[in-house]
């Protein structure tokens, strides 16, 4: 079972040859969020990302698997939206209280070459390389993200 509590955290930072305002759209645009926001294997339910990013905004989208076609969906309300730079949000599934779930920050800084660092950071569940859970996960999402940046910068 995945920990929560206050001290439970985890941090990946990677870095991406791609624009700051490529992986911002990634992060902030239905479309774009719907190609990455799963780890590999899983899918996202056609029609289910919806963004409101500003703050007190909304987001919801729903992951499937298609082995068993369990579903999981997710959502979350924006706290900081600081464009191209710097998102704050909510993560959790649905009828969970806004106030007591997982925070998300992820921070963009543009490196030279037309390269952004991101950093991500989940406070409120417990994670790590190997844990095959919310850190691999995560971690694989943002394999699919380099992916998917790798397509747009050509």
């Amino acid at each position: 079972m995945t920990e929560r509590a206050d001290d439970a955290q985890f941090t990946i930072t990677r870095i991406f040859d791609a624009p700051r305002e490529l992986v911002w759209r990634a992060w902030t645009a239905s479309a774009d969020a719907a190609e990455w926001w799963h780890p590999r294997g899983i899918e996202i339910k056609g029609g289910t990302v919806d963004v409101d990013v500003r703050p007190g905004g909304r987001y919801a989208y729903t992951m499937v698997n298609p082995a068993d076609g369990a579903e999981y969906p997710t959502t979350g309300v924006y706290r900081e939206v600081d464009p191209p730079k710097r998102l704050v949000f909510t993560w959790a599934s649905p009828g969970e209280p806004d106030d007591t779930a997982p925070l998300i920050t992820v921070e963009l800084r543009e490196l030279d070459g037309d390269r952004t660092e991101m950093l991500f950071h989940l406070r409120g569940v417990a994670g790590r390389p190997g844990d095959e859970d919310v850190y691999d996960g995560w971690d694989s999402a943002f394999d699919l993200l380099v992916e998917q940046l790798t397509a747009r910068a050509r």
